[in-house]
């Protein structure tokens, strides 16, 4: 049987201005004429002739946070505790069982940017591509806001999970979920907005305080969900980088299709 794998990951670059200034990642580039004066600190005496057309190796060195680019974010995230009580997992201790399982892709492209999404839209979409939704399953968010990407409005593209709508998901079972835009809840200056019109402070990362309740992680910055070519019946891979004790850690998610 043939498959067909898509990458959902966007591309880690430096100085995309499609974070706030202190999470934009920062890239040094050492080409291969660099590699070849690091070289010499290995292996002493070596001249240009010693090596391959006096070249060396090729390095990068990164300043990224754990949330930079695609990531999966654990529970800690959100909170100290999950499941009202439990010590929240952190990205080196959740299952890998989670990270690999039936996938399904949820449309709201037609939501305009900062909206909320609701549970009985949660509800309408789930019976729109005539799914049932079952534990376990990874369930993928779409907005369009990764068209954005690499953009400074990136940052207020898409609309986003209410608290209501996630607790939707993991009442039903689900660990794992995703989104394609900057966060999961909706974008940071439409909720500061509406606290500052109202003063309520539930609308404040609504959608991640929902983790006090129910430990899940959720993907953010995904992209290409629309090349995703059915909206179930597939599988996703998305294992974190194993990081002692954080919050988050970088992914390149894939959707696997059995064509």
């Amino acid at each position: 049987m043939a498959r067909k794998l898509i990458d959902l990951s966007i591309t880690i670059e430096d100085g995309l201005p499609s974070d706030p200034p202190i999470m934009i990642p920062k890239i040094d580039y050492m080409d291969h004429e660099a590699g070849a004066e690091s070289m010499k600190t290995f292996f002493p005496g070596i001249t240009e002739k010693d090596l391959p057309e006096g070249l060396g190796w090729a390095v990068e060195f990164i300043t990224l946070c754990t949330h930079s680019g695609t990531h999966l974010d654990a529970p800690y995230h959100y909170h100290p505790t999950m499941g009202r009580g439990e010590r929240a997992l952190t990205i080196d201790e959740i299952p890998l069982e989670w990270c690999f399982a039936d996938g399904v892709v949820l449309d709201f492209r037609h939501k305009p940017d900062g909206s909320r999404i609701t549970a009985a839209e949660m509800a309408e979409a789930e019976k729109k591509i005539g799914y049932t939704i079952k534990a376990g399953d990874i369930v993928l968010i779409m907005t369009g806001a990764d068209k954005a990407w690499g953009k400074p409005e990136y940052l207020t593209k898409g609309c986003g999970m209410s608290r209501e709508s996630t607790l939707w998901l993991t009442d039903r079972g689900v660990k794992v979920v995703g989104i394609d835009a900057w966060s999961w809840d909706r974008p940071l200056p439409f909720q500061a907005e509406e606290f500052k019109k109202t003063g309520d402070s539930k609308v404040i990362w609504e959608a991640h305080f929902a983790g006090i309740e129910a430990g899940y992680c959720h993907m953010e910055k995904l992209a290409h969900l629309d090349e995703i070519p059915v909206p179930h019946g597939f599988t996703v891979c998305c294992f974190p980088v194993k990081i002692k004790k954080a919050s988050a850690g970088w992914i390149r998610p894939v959707a696997i299709v059995d064509l």
